[in-house]
């Protein structure tokens, strides 16, 4: 089974501003590949992160020298508009298979609803890049985003970002009624009030299992948050659900997510 992270970040000369993330100045493709190996993960998918301004072109530089680890989601500054022509440049760089962008600044709490980033959905749709997103009103703009830009593919980040009680299930549920929006699974650790293997929020990983399918369901970790190991992380889907097949684990371990993206990885 080939095992691909759908989220990761790299960064050098600056600590994460989200004191969840491990503490460090320096994490680096080689970093991360090392601890990859030990998990038997076999690629993943960088989120440059916001706290280093020069995340994009570390990630480009790291997907260059490692075509068949690592690819990127990147992002941009989204106070002035792009148009599809800027962004079939991004596609050009290497191991770039689409965007995302993290909403959580107070100032951007009602961007993905008051119409500020149409723009970007139609730029991004011309432009075949998939769009994987975290903010507030998400699920709201999922609503009106999916069905208005139906080439569009989206991704929730890290389910939805629920609370303890996971009360945002039934609405993150309802939103798998639109083909072209998936679930990125990951950071799910992050989401348990208990130890490993986190079974206080198994039932709700089966009810997302259900809305969504393994065709739009992506396992990934957010490695440097978790309070567990990337093994860990591993064998929390592939040995503690037992409910998923052998042919699930595969689309949801790696093989949806690279489908999804178009990632050609060798065998």
């Amino acid at each position: 089974m080939h095992i691909v992270d759908a989220q990761i970040h790299i960064w050098t000369g600056h600590k994460p501003v989200n004191p969840n993330h491990r503490q460090v100045l320096d994490y680096t493709a080689e970093d991360v590949l090392k601890e990859m190996d030990a998990a038997g993960v076999n690629a993943a998918v960088i989120h440059p992160p916001g706290w280093d301004p020069n995340a994009n072109a570390l990630a480009i530089t790291a997907a260059r020298k490692y075509p068949q680890r690592l690819a990127i989601l990147a992002h941009f500054p989204l106070d002035k508009p792009v148009g599809r022509a800027e962004l079939e440049r991004m596609k050009k760089e290497p191991g770039m298979l689409g965007l995302r962008f993290a909403l959580l600044q107070p100032h951007q709490s009602r961007w993905l609803i008051d119409g500020s980033l149409d723009w970007l959905w139609k730029a991004a749709e011309e432009a075949g890049m998939p769009v994987a997103l975290l903010g507030d009103n998400l699920l709201d703009a999922i609503n009106t985003i999916a069905p208005r830009h139906p080439r569009l593919k989206l991704i929730i980040d890290h389910f939805g970002r629920p609370d303890k009680t996971w009360s945002n299930l039934t609405a993150l549920c309802a939103v798998a009624k639109y083909p072209n929006v998936a679930l990125k699974a990951t950071g799910a650790p992050g989401y348990s009030a208990e130890p490993y293997p986190h079974r206080d929020i198994h039932g709700h990983i089966r009810k997302l299992y259900d809305a969504f399918g393994p065709e739009r369901m992506f396992w990934g970790t957010d490695i440097t948050r978790m309070p567990i190991t990337w093994k860990q992380c591993v064998t929390m889907f592939t040995e503690e659900l037992s409910w998923l097949s052998a042919k699930d684990k595969e689309l949801i371990m790696g093989g949806a997510l690279c489908k999804w993206l178009g990632w050609k990885l060798s065998a």
